[in-house]
């Protein structure tokens, strides 16, 4: 009921139809239409209903308004193709020659099928834009101009002040930037706080409805900070609801600032560290009635997170230059090309993964995976051969653990009648039975052992799984992308989809459950419960990537064949007591004369 809510009351009660908006960017925000993206306008904001929060600052502050037609340049490499806009005189666009746009099963009708992945799609200002006061912007024109290495951007204001901006073109998605402010007037300028676009999280498409997957994150040279959905809303717990956030500012010196979505990130390096970030919530424009009636998989409210990097009030005097340099990554994230960056740079750019409690286990885990892959096997048999491995090394554990719940089992009725001599006195209750365990070489804890040593490896290989690029478009049987559900086929008129792979999870996670022998002195109803608990996992789970779970699924193949294993060796050990000592073979692999 759960899984069907949702889908049955957008089919019963579609939603009403939403205000059309006149922000041509509204069509490109999914970046699949590339003409689209590139010629869309920056200068007409958004029209936006009464917003329930406080109007982000980065929005308040937008480029000047003018009738100056837009010129785009564009400059490429073997990487990416780089589109520079004269509005703003930034980096608009851009474009990843190596990433498809679409990836898995395509609906011809609202997916184009030879456009490429964007970066900072939809975004309200190009990256490098200068924000703030008009004496620092003019019309907000800049004049472009091709140079050997990549591009220039020239701006001057009536006040003296010229502004000049070169993008280098780099290797790995880099981009090496200069600012150059400069005053070539007879007066002192008083230059306000200036805020420089350092770039917009946006979906990867029209249809990415994973807003926990985009954020922003500033690293100190310490530490890094994550600013998402969950920051915002500042909820206590992650569910009680407290007073929204407006605007994240980073304290102290500032190593890189990045703003990512699930498989892309947009990071920049400033040289001089003494510089703030800052990221505020971001509404795109939404997909028009006519749009989501065509395609009911588009995101009704796409959101982003913009941040830039402010700079404090700061005098320039008459022929003075204030030089700032900086390095631009925009590209995918993909743990090898960050992590050696990251080694070059002295920054720890790879914590753009954003692998948490568990990563190292999640960079083990990728760098195996990463490692068969180069000896020829898909991804998807390479999850299983990991699986494979991760169960072998703890197949001892795992059979000591089975044998010790089983013996456990075995002696429940002894246990049962201690906890009833003794229902009075509960402390030597306990006493008497941790005695009879130690005699009988039995300890609950053999049982719970084995999965503890488990759940690190699955939150790994959650984490790894769910930012590992190498898995975006990697097929294996019927699952078209790795890196999302394996869905088959939709339900006619609920529009709700059908994955095998957590389908088969949740019955082997309910045959493993069966074949496991209950613990001790729990009543019936609580192993019931124990029992069909794997299907609210197969519930959490079922639209979560196809290689989690097929990790899980192999995962639990793999441990009723060990069970069966188990199984059949205790009785080939029980038989050969029995032919030895004219016993009989008793219940889980004991004796009895």
């Amino acid at each position: 009921m759960l899984v069907a809510w949702f889908p049955l009351m957008n089919h019963l009660y579609p939603p009403l139809p939403v205000v059309a908006s006149t922000n041509v960017v509204a069509k490109a925000a999914g970046g699949t239409n590339r003409d689209a993206v590139i010629f869309a306008s920056t200068n007409i904001e958004p029209k936006t209903a009464t917003p329930p929060t406080p109007i982000p600052a980065v929005q308040t502050k937008s480029l000047p308004h003018t009738d100056l037609p837009e010129e785009i340049v564009e400059v490429q490499n073997d990487k990416a193709s780089y589109f520079f806009t004269s509005h703003g005189g930034g980096l608009k666009l851009v474009e990843l020659k190596q990433y498809p746009a679409d990836v898995g099963r395509k609906n011809a009708k609202s997916l184009t099928t030879n456009s490429l992945a964007t970066i900072n799609t939809g975004a309200p200002h190009p990256i490098m834009a200068l924000l703030g006061a008009e004496s620092m912007q003019g019309d907000g024109v800049f004049k472009l101009s091709k140079t050997a290495t990549g591009l220039r951007a020239e701006k001057s204001l009536t006040n003296g002040l010229v502004i000049t901006k070169d993008f280098v073109l780099s290797t790995n998605y880099l981009i090496e930037t200069t600012v150059r402010l400069e005053n070539r007037g007879s007066q002192k300028l008083a230059l306000p706080e200036q805020a420089w676009v350092l770039g917009a999280s946006t979906p990867i498409g029209p249809r990415d409805n994973n807003p926990i997957m985009q954020g922003a994150m500033s690293y100190n040279g310490s530490k890094a900070e994550v600013i998402g959905e969950a920051w915002f809303a500042n909820r206590t717990l992650g569910c009680i609801p407290g007073t929204p956030r407006s605007e994240y500012r980073s304290a102290g010196p500032l190593s890189w600032g990045a703003v990512y979505n699930q498989f892309f990130a947009l990071a920049v390096i400033p040289k001089e560290p003494n510089v703030e970030m800052g990221v505020q919530h971001l509404e795109l424009p939404k997909p028009t009635y006519e749009e989501r009636s065509a395609d009911p998989k588009l995101v009704a409210n796409p959101i982003g997170f913009a941040a830039t990097l402010n700079y404090r009030f700061s005098p320039l005097e008459p022929k003075q230059v204030i030089e700032r340099h900086y390095t631009i990554y925009a590209g995918p994230k993909e743990y090898n090309g960050l992590a050696r960056i990251g080694e070059a740079y002295h920054n720890n750019l790879d914590l753009i993964m954003n692998f948490g409690f568990f990563g190292i286990v999640a960079k083990l885990l990728l760098l195996s995976m990463n490692g068969l892959h180069t000896l020829h096997l898909g991804y998807g048999l390479a999850i299983i051969v990991i699986t494979i491995i991760i169960k072998l090394v703890l197949w001892p554990l795992t059979t000591a653990s089975t044998r010790s719940m089983k013996r456990m089992s075995a002696l429940q009725p002894q246990m049962k009648a201690l906890q009833e001599k003794y229902k009075d006195d509960p402390k030597k209750m306990n006493l008497k039975l941790m005695e009879f365990m130690k005699e009988n070489k039995v300890s609950p804890l053999n049982g719970c052992f084995p999965m503890l040593l488990q759940i690190p490896v699955f939150m790994g290989f959650y984490t790894m799984l769910q930012s590992a690029i190498e898995l975006r478009g990697a097929s294996f049987l019927w699952a078209k992308d790795l890196s999302a559900p394996d869905t088959i086929f939709m339900l006619p008129g609920l529009g709700f989809p059908v994955n095998p792979l957590p389908l088969l999870m949740g019955v082997t996670m309910l045959w493993q459950a069966h074949m496991t022998p209950p613990s001790p002195g729990m009543d019936p109803m609580q192993q019931k419960i124990m029992k069909y608990m794997p299907l609210m996992f197969m519930v959490f789970l079922y639209n979560f990537s196809a290689g989690l779970t097929l990790y899980w699924t192999v995962q639990n193949l793999l441990s009723i064949l060990q069970m069966k294993v188990t199984k059949t060796n205790d009785l080939v050990a029980a038989a050969v007591v029995h032919k030895h000592s004219g016993t009989t073979p008793g219940a889980f692999g004991g004796r009895k004369k």
